[in-house]
């Protein structure tokens, strides 16, 4: 008990002390990503759709080029966003419109994609890919030479190492990789190069929207081969559709 104990003040006093070292911004984009509140502010605000228009935006802008026409990116390049939850859709294009992602020239080109859209619009192009299919994938247990090892991938995504003061990975994202209900992404069957890349970007702080850096806080602990084995393990589990989804969005 004393051990539990000791380990939640560390854990507090680490997480109030990079806080008050990190720089404060004056934008009200940087506002929303570091607050929790904001963010359920901006949720709560999402407009709703149009569901006559959901599919002919996603073609007509130029999100199938990267994307897939499916949903399922065609390279590893870019993330797949079939299946993607409706929340996080919309909050990952208003942190791009709001000029909030520097990661290089991907993040570049969203930036620009997403320039002119207005709130309904990623509303509802968020509500379109979470109807998509996902990939079911068969990948390999390999990325960049580094072999899964299946017993310390689950500690980590189920149980986290307390003592490292590392959460397990399905408190947030689900046991099965659906997501969370607080804009937290899906990653069932997500493109395992992207997953890495991502949690790379979060490690070395070039992405930097996460609320109340939790994602880097996460990522700053994690050796290179605990990035690369939960980006496979999470790559072979099924995506799921969220039909459902759209009910939180509802047409005109």
């Amino acid at each position: 008990m004393k051990r539990a104990v000791f380990i939640c003040v560390v854990f507090i006093s680490e997480l109030c002390t990079a806080m008050a070292a990190e720089p404060v911004e004056a934008s009200a984009g940087a506002a929303a990503i570091r607050s929790d509140a904001a963010l359920r502010q901006r949720l709560a605000a999402m407009p709703r759709g149009d569901t006559g228009r959901r599919r002919q935006l996603y073609t007509q802008q130029p999100c199938a080029s990267c994307h897939g026409v499916d949903g399922r990116a065609p390279t590893v390049n870019w993330p797949s966003v079939a299946g993607q939850r409706i929340e996080y859709g919309y909050k990952l294009l208003q942190d791009y419109r709001q000029g909030l992602r520097h990661e290089g020239e991907r993040a570049a080109v969203m930036r620009d994609a997403v320039q002119g859209l207005s709130d309904r619009d990623l509303s509802d192009l968020a509500t379109y890919t979470a109807q998509l299919v996902p990939a079911q994938r068969s990948t390999a247990g390999r990325i960049a030479g580094t072999e899964v090892q299946n017993a310390s991938v689950e500690q980590l995504v189920r149980y986290g190492h307390p003592t490292r003061l590392l959460t397990a990975c399905a408190s947030c994202h689900g046991a099965r990789g659906e997501g969370g209900n607080r804009a937290q992404p899906a990653l069932a069957g997500q493109n395992p190069a992207y997953l890495v890349r991502t949690l790379l970007d979060y490690q070395s702080g070039a992405r930097a929207n996460d609320p109340a850096r939790g994602m880097r806080h996460f990522a700053a602990k994690l050796s290179r081969a605990e990035i690369d084995a939960p980006a496979v393990y999470y790559a072979k589990l099924p995506g799921s559709a969220r039909p459902g989804s759209a009910s939180a969005v509802p047409a005109h």
